[in-house]
């Protein structure tokens, strides 16, 4: 066998455009709701979602968003008064910057498995180790 490269070397690879063509997915129903609140007023209460916004699995809304790639935080706040009412941890959702992430941010940061070094730090556990 020759070392030729098997398929029509003509042809370019979907992927090879990745980089020069990158742009966050189009979003829409309730996860584009949940995305332009976050953009406009920058943290929503869970709460907030899901009592004026009738988006009643707003959590299942954010692992979305997050799983096209968007970098959403979420902070637990222990006490949130909310309509007259002390609520008990509340989730704050909020869009970090860069809201999208470059191209290949994923491969850079999650090492093949085997080949991290978070065992190697003080303190660290799989929890904390982006390769683990």
């Amino acid at each position: 066998m020759t070392n030729k490269e098997k398929g029509r070397p003509s042809e370019s690879n979907p992927k090879d455009n990745f980089s020069r063509d990158h742009r966050p997915p189009a979003v829409t129903g309730q996860c584009a709701e949940v995305l332009e609140l976050l953009r406009t007023e920058g943290a929503v209460l869970s709460f907030r979602l899901t009592a004026e916004l009738a988006i009643p699995e707003a959590a299942a809304r954010i692992h979305d968003l997050r799983g096209m790639g968007f970098n959403i935080i979420t902070v637990i706040l222990p006490e949130v008064e909310f309509r007259g009412r002390i609520r008990r941890n509340v989730a704050l959702y909020s869009l970090s910057l860069p809201s999208w992430p470059a191209p290949g941010f994923m491969e850079e940061l999650i090492a093949p498995a085997g080949e991290h070094d978070c065992g190697d730090q003080p303190g660290a556990s799989d929890v904390d180790c982006p390769g683990a």
